[in-house]
Order: structure tokens, then sequence, then C-alpha cells
């Protein structure tokens, strides 16, 4: 993980950077509107319910299995197949989110093995647990080089103390920095991307910035595209502050989409079409 120079607090730091400050800004301002619609003062649970369901269909999309919404809305059997399982973790996942909201802030490693628990579905040796050496990943998506099990530990710890000892950082700082050293670390045997996002969206919500869940950043990931999506990774893996910078913005930019796609449901849902 990057900082831009000898602090306490890194991700204020980044937060600091013009660029950064800008994305900050804009996306304050994205969720402000939304959660001023009219529809929110009355239906805010539909608008919740359906930014969870295409939040989570966007995050297997990234992994994958790109499914059109109204299929995920539809299927109950996500057994059945490799695409089938991957949108069923993505849901399981987003369901389980909001109910880690209090545990992150005090042992944030423990919420990211129960994530991955609740990914896997399975009782395998390697489910809930950092990667040790010698096992292999499963993210055919992330092409980056993978650090070995010892790199992986260690910032873990690194990452979890930062989150531990609270930070100045806006909220979309800290998600995306979550986001981006879980991509690079890729710390799981399987999964890893739908883990990376699923701990945005809980500092997302956690942080106060989102704390009704319906500005869905994994909806703005997948309409961003796996192309511009790995690009900025690979800013952020460069560790250079402009690299890093831009990784933060890319998920600003993804905010707002996610912005856009609730702002969409509260219309409809205030023409009584959803």
């Amino acid at each position: 993980m990057s900082t831009t120079g000898a602090t306490a607090d890194p991700l204020a730091a980044l937060g600091s950077l013009p660029s950064v400050a800008e994305s900050v800004e804009s996306v304050r301002k994205a969720v402000d509107r939304v959660y001023g619609h009219r529809v929110m003062r009355r239906r805010s649970n539909a608008v919740t319910s359906e930014a969870a369901l295409r939040g989570a269909r966007g995050s297997a999309a990234l992994s994958g299995a790109d499914w059109a919404l109204e299929e995920v809305r539809r299927r109950s059997d996500f057994g059945v197949d490799e695409d089938a399982r991957v949108v069923g973790a993505a849901l399981r996942l987003t369901a389980e989110a909001g109910q880690l909201l209090s545990v992150w802030r005090q042992s944030p490693l423990r919420v990211l093995a129960r994530l991955h628990l609740v990914a896997a579905a399975t009782d395998g040796d390697e489910v809930g647990r950092p990667r040790q050496a010698g096992e292999t990943v499963d993210e055919p998506l992330i092409e980056l080089p993978l650090p070995g099990a010892a790199e992986v530990s260690g910032r873990l710890e690194g990452l979890a103390d930062l989150i531990i000892a609270g930070t100045e950082a806006p909220a979309l700082v800290t998600a995306a920095v979550v986001h981006g050293e879980l991509l690079a670390l890729r710390p799981f045997t399987s999964y890893n991307g739908l883990v990376a996002r699923a701990a945005e969206r809980i500092v997302l919500i956690g942080s106060g910035l989102d704390p009704k869940a319906i500005c869905p950043a994994e909806v703005g990931h997948a309409e961003l595209g796996r192309a511009s999506y790995l690009a900025a990774l690979d800013g952020y893996v460069s560790g250079t502050p402009e690299g890093v910078a831009a990784w933060i913005a890319h998920c600003g930019r993804a905010v707002g989409l996610g912005v856009r796609e609730s702002t969409a449901v509260c219309e409809a849902l205030q023409r009584g079409a959803a």
C-alpha cells in the first residue's frame, strides 16, 4: 500500500492530494442529492433492497458472471455451474456486509475471513483464512504478480492496524484503499474480487457516507468496465501517489454511477413503476 510520506495517518495524506479531494467532494455532493430525494423519506428500504440486488449483480459481472438483472432477480438456484456460484456468492456477500459493520472497526481481519467463508460456502481447510505458501489463487481476471504468503500476512496486518487506529481520511479514500489492497494481495484462494468489493461496501456504509446502503459502487465498477477497472488497479499497485490517486478517482466515479442508478430507482418508485 502506497503512502505519500512518513505520517501517522497515511490515508489522510492521500485524502489531501488535490485530485483526490476533488473526487471526494464530487462523491459527497452526489450522495447528498440522492439522500435528499423525496422517495427516501418514505421508501428508503425499497431503494436499499434494489441497490443491494444491483450491486451484487455488478460485482458478479466483474468476476466474470455477467447476468442480466432480471436473471439475478428470478433465479433461486445458484449452485449449478461456476457463473451461478459466483452470482450466489455476490448475493450472499451483499446480504452479509450489513451484519458486519459493528465488527469491522475492531477486527477487520475477522470480517474479511467471514466474507470469504460466506462467499466460498464450503468447509475446505483453505476457506476463511489467508492463503499459505504454495497455495494457488483462482482469480483469472486479475493477472498481476501474486504476492507471497508472508507479504500478504504483513500487509493485511498493516491494513488492519490502520483501520483499528482510525483515520481522518474521507470514506472514499479508505474504501478505495481497502478495495485496492485486497485486489493487489488476493489473500484468499478464491473470490478475492467479490470480497474486496464487499469490504469497500462495508467501509462506505459504516463510515456514514452511505448509511442506508443505497449507492452501490459495484454497479459503477461494472459500468466502467473490466478494462478500466484493471487499468486503475495497475495505478494502485504501482504505489506512486499519482497511481493511487487515479485508483481512488476511479472508485469515486464508480460510487457516482451507483448514485445515478439509485436515483433512477427513486424516480421509478415515484412514478409507481418499480
